[in-house]
C-alpha cells in the first residue's frame, strides 16, 4: 500500500521541481551605458471606429444623408432599428427592399447612411442598389 501512495506522489514531486533556465541575449552591447525609461506617449482612447463608407454610382443623395433626410426621399420606413450607435432603416415598394445603414463617421456626430443593401422583396435576391433607389424615390 505503501508503495502504491509512493507511486502516486511520484507526478507531484515532479511537477514542483524548477524546469531549466534560460537568459535572453540583451540587445544592447555590454559598454553601452543604460538606456532610462522614456515616458509613455499618452494617445486619447475614444474607443471609436469609423465605418466603411460605401461608394458606388447611383448612390448619391442617399450615402452621407442622415435619417431624416431619407425619410424625406423615400418616406416612412417600414422597419427602424437600433444597435448600439448604429442604425438601419428599412423602405419598401413594389420593387424592392432598401435597407440603409447609418453609422455616426466622427466621435460625437449624429448617424448618415453609409452603407445600402437591396433585395426584391418577393424573393429576397439581390437587385441592383442604385436602381432600387431610383424605384423607391418614384413611388
Amino acid at each position: 500500500m505503501r508503495s502504491l501512495i509512493a507511486l502516486a506522489l511520484i507526478p507531484l514531486v515532479a511537477a514542483c521541481a524548477s524546469g531549466p533556465s534560460y537568459t535572453v541575449p540583451s540587445s544592447r552591447p555590454a559598454n553601452s551605458a543604460p538606456v532610462p525609461p522614456q515616458e509613455p506617449q499618452i494617445q486619447p482612447q475614444t474607443g471609436f471606429r469609423a465605418p466603411r463608407i460605401m461608394d458606388a454610382p447611383g448612390l448619391d443623395g442617399v450615402i452621407g444623408t442622415d435619417a431624416s433626410g431619407l425619410v424625406r426621399q423615400f418616406g416612412s420606413p417600414r422597419l427602424d432599428v437600433w444597435e448600439g450607435d448604429a442604425r438601419k432603416l428599412q423602405f419598401t415598394g413594389n420593387a424592392c427592399v432598401l435597407d440603409v445603414f447609418l453609422y455616426p463617421t466622427a466621435p460625437g456626430r449624429g448617424e448618415t447612411a453609409t452603407w445600402v443593401e437591396a433585395r426584391r422583396g418577393t424573393d429576397g435576391r439581390d437587385v441592383d442598389r442604385a436602381a432600387c433607389i431610383a424605384a423607391l424615390r418614384r413611388r
